[in-house]
């Protein structure tokens, strides 16, 4: 049977509907409304046939109707616990961006940027989700006593994590291989010859800054190097805090050889007041970064760093909330992603 043969007989003037796309695509019409939603429980096939059939039919959904009987927004939050002062100067944050960008490009759905910097945000927020003004939420720089994950849950709106909150995190969550990357960093320094080595936190109420030191530690242990305190700065992933960890740890352990970072962004930071302090890198300190970031090759030295593909994992929490908006109670889902160790000058 042809397309033409197919087509459902209409007046000219007629508005298409699902049910037309549906019979000239030949599939059902939940894999119609799955195609225009932007599922990516869908096969190329059908895909294909669904786009065509739209194009040839002029179809355009009836986004108030929709809305008013699957009572959907067609809007993702994206939501940044955090000043904009460290949105806008950590390049994490517009990588992250930028993956859930892409991922979002070719769906309906529009990406709405909320940051919540206090009480009276939260309370905004949490006000604006009850409405039910977005589909659904993905929360990045997640803290441990942050209450938004919580009031996620109680609400019942699909929500992805770009990390977690702690090893029983309960929401589907994307986050990088933390400690795997710490230790690479940290085997990386001991096989150069490297014995005093120090590192600089994150903020340790997030844990991923968490399992970065731990991956430091546990590749101390596996070369029987003690655990020293006194080698340990604590920051807050921004460049004053780099800073600031790095003089106290030189003031404390001037015999330090080595620093591993858990932020490129503090590693520059750290870079700084080496080099006021007349110590070489590598010579004198060698340094590794942690994201690979556009900062860690525009240091001089260029900076060592554990890459971790902040894109892709903006681009697969989109692809996982998706998935949890088009088919409300499916199984949450923990995905982490793999890192690697980007070797340049610094060490």
């Amino acid at each position: 049977m042809s397309s033409t043969a197919r087509r459902p007989a209409k007046a000219p003037t007629a508005r298409p509907t699902l049910e037309e796309v549906a019979a000239l695509a030949g599939v059902g019409r939940g894999t119609v409304s799955r195609v225009i939603n932007g599922s990516p429980r869908v096969s190329e096939r059908a895909r294909a046939a669904v786009e065509q059939a739209v194009a040839e039919l002029g179809y355009v959904p009836n986004r108030a109707a929709r809305t008013l009987v699957t009572s959907r927004a067609d809007a993702i939050a994206l939501v940044v616990p955090e000043a904009e002062t460290r949105l806008f100067s950590e390049p994490y944050f517009a990588d992250i961006i930028s993956g859930v960008s892409a991922e979002l490009a070719d769906t309906e759905m529009q990406l709405l940027l909320v940051l919540v910097r206090n009480q009276r945000e939260r309370d905004r927020l949490s006000a604006y989700l009850r409405a039910q003004r977005v589909d659904g939420v993905l929360l990045v720089a997640v803290h441990r006593d942050d209450p938004l994950p919580g009031v996620l849950e109680q609400l019942g709106i699909p929500a992805v994590l770009a990390g977690r909150r702690g090893e029983q995190e309960p929401l589907s969550y994307v986050a990088a291989d933390n400690a795997g990357g710490a230790r690479m960093a940290v085997r990386h320094l001991l096989r150069r010859g490297c014995r005093q080595i120090a590192t600089i936190t994150g903020p340790l109420d997030m844990e991923g800054a968490q399992a970065r030191l731990a991956g430091y530690r546990e590749a101390l242990g596996e070369q029987a190097i003690e655990y020293r305190e006194e080698l340990i700065g604590y920051g807050d992933f921004t460049e004053p805090g780099g800073r600031a960890a790095m003089a106290e740890l030189l003031e404390r352990s001037p015999e330090l050889d080595a620093v591993f970072c858990a932020s490129d962004v503090m590693a520059s930071g750290a870079l700084q007041v080496l080099r006021t302090a007349g110590r070489r890198v590598p010579e004198d300190v060698a340094l590794v970064g942690f994201d690979d970031s556009i900062v860690a090759r525009h240091t001089d030295p260029q900076m060592t760093s554990v890459r971790q593909p902040i894109e892709e994992m903006g681009r697969a929490m989109a692809r996982l909330l998706l998935e949890e908006i088009a088919e409300p109670g499916r199984a949450r889902r923990q995905l982490v992603l793999a890192t690697e160790l980007v070797v340049r000058e610094s060490a």
